[in-house]
């Protein structure tokens, strides 16, 4: 069978077993091949009765004294005992409302039972172990992440009745790679990934498997940006971001300076600018992606700027109106609220080049939206974009300048991996004035406490946030849950206050209105969920709640606890955990710096989480971690860095099969 045919076909499978696997993302026989396990249970260490540790997974070989016995001992509950020895030492087996498994055990048979065993003295017992046959399968065997219906070892079952049926996959990675970095083939490697002969081969099969994945993300990484660097007709004839300087009523500070020097001079090479700019929280990323904006138009092109939600746009759109108010630089707007008509209107003026910049979000990568000389195309939160979306807006020019901004701390390994196709600038400065945020860690018994404090900084004329906890499955929904907390608060503790209500389901409108009476002052007390983690600038906002924060990870807290302390007053951040294991939250209560706590949130959570749902746009990793895999992912970068110098275009018979790979993680297709 070929390796890209439905799951359903294999034998023991059909429709219903086929969407249970779908479940898991197992569509074909490869998905099946490459859905690896998640631990392991070592079966080759064989313990006596006796010597076996109390509370401890071990492996017993025994032989069943006798046939399992029925015990109703209440309604729904029925046990099977029976009794096993290894010839020294009886050992109790009890399995709970499990007839299928006391069945399974046939008397004076020999069996490997895999389980905890409790008891004192002499008396010994196992509940409800795992077991086979000793002549089936032992040593160390595989545990699956598993669905309804579909446990692990029906799946173990499946994964060595494909082996038998499959046609052997082509190795990608070509013996001249295997031999300098001592790798494993890649069939040998998925029949021990599964089923090892040993420890070492399975450790031998995991450092192919994730070489392999690893490998391939920087080939296809570092080919875009060999790609990117192709010539452009759009370089830059003048440096003019010191005219920008000069229009700004503060001064920048000296990592700004450099990232923007770094930026232009790109600019001016006859190759496009690929630049990540990666500043904390406040660090002034706005200003720098400003000013090379502001070089862009005074060279006679037009700049786009992408951002992940309206109210990041729209807050763009006023700041960067701000800059150029004394300037005669033509600024739109466009996002999917964006009224027909204005639409209509701005995309005329785009294409006929009589808008200069254009702000938005996702809208902007819309098919019917035409630029006349696109020349730098920004993105900001850019892990909140796939790789395709910032290649959508930079395909509406001809080879412009890309600018990617983030706000999300990250290490530089990983940062090398996740933007590899990317220059770095790092902003680690924070503007003058900036206040630190002082953040501290209550019980939901102070509650009150936090409220009156927020009460006391709003009678002297501040502003303040509560945020909601992030909505749990089978929880009230978020609209739901920030309406009750609105009107509890709005009722009770903070009666004769001017509260705001600010959540995802509002309309682009509802959220404009409300966002502009708390920038006014108007509003005093902001109640909120997590659409607030960016794009608030409200200076006069001192003091925020965050409700059950234990619910959230750090980096987004860290970019919560960011919008206060944008002005010169002392601000306080308030976390409120229910929690029991504080140790986590205290990292954020006890350091603002956002790349510290960035590698705390790795080591917790590990990247997918930390980026949310795939936020980071990069094909996805089924068994490379980057968190752990560093040794590897600086081999890899190496093997790739030195193919693609002398063979760019991983041209040749030899190169074939790891071409197409590559191709195929960029493009998410099958084993075709």
């Amino acid at each position: 069978m070929e390796l890209n045919t439905s799951i359903k076909y294999l034998k023991g499978v059909g429709e219903k077993r086929a969407a249970m696997l779908a479940k898991l993302g197992i569509f074909t026989l490869w998905d099946l091949l490459t859905f690896y396990p998640r631990t392991y249970e070592d079966w080759s260490k064989i313990t006596s009765i006796k010597d076996a540790p109390m509370n401890e997974t071990v492996c017993i070989k025994a032989i069943v004294g006798m046939p399992c016995r029925e015990h109703r001992i209440r309604k729904g509950m029925t046990l099977y005992k029976t009794e096993v020895t290894d010839g020294e030492m009886l050992l109790d087996i009890t399995f709970f409302n499990n007839p299928y498994s006391a069945k399974k055990l046939e008397q004076g048979k020999e069996y490997l039972f895999f389980g905890k065993i409790t008891g004192k003295g002499y008396f010994r017992s196992m509940n409800s172990p795992d077991f086979v046959e000793t002549d089936g399968m032992g040593g160390i065997r595989p545990i699956y992440p598993q669905t309804a219906g579909m446990n692990s070892r029906a799946i173990e079952k499946l994964i060595k009745t494909a082996f038998e049926y499959t046609a052997k996959p082509a190795d990608p990675i070509p013996e001249s790679i295997r031999n300098g970095y001592c790798l494993m083939g890649l069939y040998d490697a998925l029949r021990n990934i599964h089923f090892p002969e040993s420890e070492d081969m399975l450790s031998e099969a995991r450092r192919r498997l994730i070489f392999e994945e690893l490998f391939l993300l920087e080939l296809g990484l570092l080919r875009m940006k060999t790609k990117a660097r192709q010539s452009t007709a759009l370089s830059m004839e003048k440096d003019y971001t010191g005219e920008f300087f000069a229009l700004l009523p503060f001064e920048l500070t000296g990592a700004q300076k450099r990232a923007i020097a770094e930026a232009a001079a790109d600019m001016l090479q006859g190759v496009p600018m690929n630049r990540l700019v990666q500043g904390d929280v406040g660090s002034g990323k706005t200003a720098v992606c400003a000013a090379l904006i502001y070089n862009c138009i005074r060279n006679g092109y037009q700049s786009a700027l992408m951002a992940p939600t309206e109210v990041l746009a729209m807050q763009h759109y006023k700041t960067l109106a701000k800059f150029f108010e004394s300037t005669d630089i033509t600024i739109g707007l466009l996002t999917g609220s964006t009224p027909a008509a204005e639409k209509k209107k701005i995309k005329a003026a785009l294409k006929d080049g009589k808008i200069d910049l254009v702000i938005g979000t996702h809208a902007l990568i819309q098919k019917n939206v035409e630029f006349s000389n696109l020349a730098l195309a920004v993105t900001d939160e850019q892990h909140r974009f796939g790789v395709n979306q910032r290649n959508s807006l930079h395909s509406k020019g001809k080879n412009p300048h890309t600018l990617v901004m983030s706000a999300t701390p990250i290490p530089r390994t990983l940062a090398l991996i996740i933007y590899g196709d990317l220059d770095l600038s790092i902003l680690d400065e924070m503007p003058k004035g900036r206040q630190k945020t002082e953040t501290y860690l209550v019980t939901p018994d102070l509650r009150e406490r936090a409220y009156a404090y927020i009460k006391k900084h709003l009678c002297q004329g501040r502003q303040g946030y509560i945020v909601c906890s992030l909505v749990e499955e089978g929880e009230t929904s978020e609209l739901t849950a920030a309406n009750e907390l609105f009107k509890e608060l709005s009722d009770g503790f903070f009666k004769g206050f001017r509260l705001g209500l600010l959540h995802g389901k509002m309309k682009a409108a509802e959220k404009k209105a409300v966002m502009d009476s708390f920038a006014s002052g108007e509003t005093q007390l902001l109640v909120a969920t997590t659409v607030i983690e960016v794009g608030i600038d409200v200076p006069n906002a001192v003091i925020m709640v965050i409700e059950n924060a234990e619910r959230f990870g750090l980096s987004q807290l860290h970019q919560l606890r960011g919008r206060i302390g944008r002005g010169s007053e002392k601000s306080t951040c308030i976390l409120i955990s229910e929690a029991d294991e504080t140790e986590r939250l205290n990292v954020l209560a006890s350091t603002t710096d956002g790349f510290k706590i960035a590698d705390e949130d790795l080591k917790l959570r590990g990247p997918g989480d930390f980026f949310g749902s795939r936020q980071h746009g990069l094909p996805e990793m089924k068994i490379a971690n980057m968190m752990t895999d560093g040794e590897v992912i600086k081999e890899t970068r190496e093997a790739a860095e030195k193919l693609l110098k002398n063979n760019p275009a991983l041209a040749g018979e030899d190169f074939e099969m790891l071409r197409k790979a590559v191709n195929r993680l960029f493009s998410g297709g099958s084993m075709n």
